[in-house]
């Protein structure tokens, strides 16, 4: 399995207006390594992350590697949480 097949992609995000997020490339990690990876919750997520190697998701998750169907973008966002937006 490549990198490409492993993740289901959604951009909803770019149907929103511009000035919710800003089309940025991720900056490369020097040499990412995996820690620590949950594949139960992976699994839940229709993830296959067993098919590929510790390196593999490493460079994936760091953003160093990017899915052919991805579009990287930064959110703006304004959270709640404390009861009044921040």
């Amino acid at each position: 399995m490549t990198i490409d097949q492993l993740l289901n992609l959604d951009n909803s995000y770019l149907t929103l207006p511009e000035v919710f997020y800003a089309r940025v490339a991720p900056v490369p990690v020097a040499q990412p390594r995996l820690v620590l990876f949950n594949h139960d919750l992976a699994g839940e997520l229709a993830i296959n992350s067993r098919a590929l190697t510790d390196e593999q998701l490493a460079v994936l998750f760091a953003g160093n590697t990017l899915p052919a169907n991805s579009q990287p973008l930064a959110l703006a966002y304004a959270g709640h949480q404390f009861g009044h937006f921040t």
